[in-house]
């Protein structure tokens, strides 16, 4: 009895209460593989969409944030640079990562691929890395793609710096097109049925071979295979290109053709 009341039954002690019970270890989550991803803060497509893709038996996704400031611009951009080791280092610290990806198109591009994997190997010294940017061109080249039709967010200062990077890889450019949108808030409810009108835009061209849809935040995998069929072309999108190579450098060779040709191409 305390004050009167009697203890209620949860006050009690258990009956069985056994301690440093018994347990084996096994490969646990993500045995085939485990891939980290840096996101940005707004990016409401990346997770989702790579998660889609990864949905296979023993592979596993963990992601984490950086800061970055709300407008896409080429200085914040760059200003992500300082927060990668920071963001990497929180991914598994204690485990290994198979291939980690900084998940930003227009970032890699403005802070560079071989600064990004310098960053993140201060953390996983043995992973292997990609960005958005070097998936998208390995992808290109295991389509055997020449003539891009170029589709974006971004403010033309960075749509520029894109076209020449995929010139200086032996890839013309003759068609792009761009929403401008410098809120990657709103990027992420940029709505398919948008995206869907601009690719068939501009990729029924007869200049053009392939799309690449550019941008982590654009809500594309789901139409890539109808758009394949109706353009009779490939159509990439920096998740997809991600998703692929991120599988593809982890030795993760399933066909997935439901994500668009790509999915079923190995490594160059």
């Amino acid at each position: 009895m305390q004050n009167g009341q009697p203890k209620s039954k949860s006050d009690k002690k258990p009956v069985i209460n056994k301690q440093s019970l018994s347990y084996s270890l096994d490969d646990g989550i993500g045995h085939r593989a485990r891939i980290g991803i840096i996101a940005l803060p707004d990016d409401q497509t990346i997770e989702h969409e790579l998660r889609m893709i990864f949905d296979l038996p023993g592979v596993a996704c963990f992601v984490n944030r950086l800061p970055c400031d709300a407008t896409i611009s080429p200085d914040s951009l760059k200003a992500m640079e300082s927060e990668i080791l920071r963001a990497a280092s929180l991914i598994l610290p204690d485990l290994s990562v198979d291939v980690m990806a900084f998940g930003c198109t227009s970032g890699s591009l403005f802070i560079g691929s071989k600064k990004v994997h310098e960053l993140i190997h201060k953390a996983h010294t043995h992973t292997v890395c990609t960005t958005p940017i070097e998936a998208a061109t390995a992808a290109l080249e295991a389509l055997k793609a020449r003539r891009i039709a170029l589709i974006t967010p971004y403010a033309d200062e960075i749509n520029q710096r894109l076209r020449e990077h995929l010139r200086l890889n032996r890839f013309e450019v003759p068609a792009m097109g761009s929403w401008n949108e410098p809120v990657d808030a709103k990027v992420g409810r940029i709505s398919p049925e948008s995206i869907r009108e601009a690719v068939v835009d501009l990729g029924r061209s007869d200049r053009v071979d392939t799309v690449f849809i550019s941008c982590t935040n654009l809500r594309a995998l789901s139409i890539l295979e109808e758009l394949e069929n109706e353009l009779d072309k490939p159509v990439i999108s920096s998740n997809q290109a991600l998703g692929w190579h991120c599988l593809r450098l982890a030795g993760i060779n399933d066909s997935l053709p439901q994500y668009g040709r790509l999915l079923g191409q190995p490594i160059s």
